[in-house]
C-alpha cells in the first residue's frame, strides 16, 4: 500500500481527479456515483473514494455491484477501471478540488459542483445518479429536507438516491449498511 507523508497529501490540495465515465466503445453509463469531493489521497492516486479507510469498494462488492475486490489505495489499475466501465458504473464528484476534509469546502462550492453536476448528468446520461452524502447534497441542490434514499425529482432524466458517505469519518455507517444502500441504487439502475 501506497504511504504518503503529510507534506506529500498536502501538495496535492486542490488537485483534481479526472471522472471514471464510458468511453465511447464501452456499454452505456447505467449508474453514477457522486463523491463529495476528493480527499487528498484520492488526489495523489488518481483514484476516487482512495483512502485506505474508506469502505467504497468493500461495499459495492458486499453488494454484487462489482465481482471482484478492487483495492484503490495505490492507485486502480486500468483492468479495475474497466471492470466499472463493462458494469456501466461511473465515479464523479460534486467538487472537483481535493482537501483534507469535505468541511473546507463552502457552501457556494457546493452549488457551482451541483451546477457542474448537471452539466456532467446532461453530457453522461447515466439511468441513475448516486451521490454519496446527504449534507452536500442537500447544499448543492437546495433540498434542506432531503434524506437519504431514492428522491422524488430526477437530474437531467436520472433517478436520484442520496446514499450515505463512504468515508470513515461517517461512522456509524458499516459496509453492510453502505451495500444496502448501494444495491437499492444499483437495482434501480439495472447494474444487479
Amino acid at each position: 500500500m501506497a504511504r504518503f507523508t503529510r507534506a506529500e497529501l498536502e501538495s496535492f490540495r486542490d488537485a483534481e481527479v479526472p471522472d471514471l465515465l464510458p468511453g465511447p466503445d464501452d456499454p452505456e453509463l447505467r449508474l453514477l456515483f457522486v463523491g463529495i469531493n476528493p480527499g487528498l489521497w484520492t488526489a495523489a492516486t488518481q483514484t476516487h473514494f482512495a483512502h485506505p479507510g474508506n469502505r467504497f469498494y468493500p461495499a459495492l462488492l458486499l453488494a454484487g455491484i462489482v465481482t471482484e475486490p478492487i483495492s484503490p489505495s495505490d492507485g486502480m489499475t486500468d483492468a479495475d477501471r474497466d471492470r466499472l466501465r463493462a458494469r456501466g458504473i461511473g465515479i464523479t464528484n460534486i467538487v472537483r478540488r481535493a482537501t483534507a476534509r469535505a468541511a473546507e469546502l463552502s457552501d457556494a462550492e457546493l452549488r457551482s459542483g451541483g451546477l457542474q453536476l448537471v452539466e456532467t448528468v446532461r453530457r453522461a446520461s447515466p439511468r441513475v445518479v448516486a451521490i454519496a452524502g446527504v449534507t452536500a447534497y442537500r447544499v448543492a441542490f437546495g433540498q434542506r429536507r432531503a434524506a437519504l434514499g431514492r428522491q422524488s425529482e430526477p437530474l437531467e432524466g436520472a433517478e436520484v438516491w442520496v446514499v450515505p458517505n463512504p468515508s470513515g469519518l461517517n461512522a456509524h455507517e458499516t459496509v453492510a449498511s453502505l451495500a444496502v444502500a448501494y444495491a437499492e441504487a444499483a437495482r434501480a439502475a439495472g447494474v444487479v
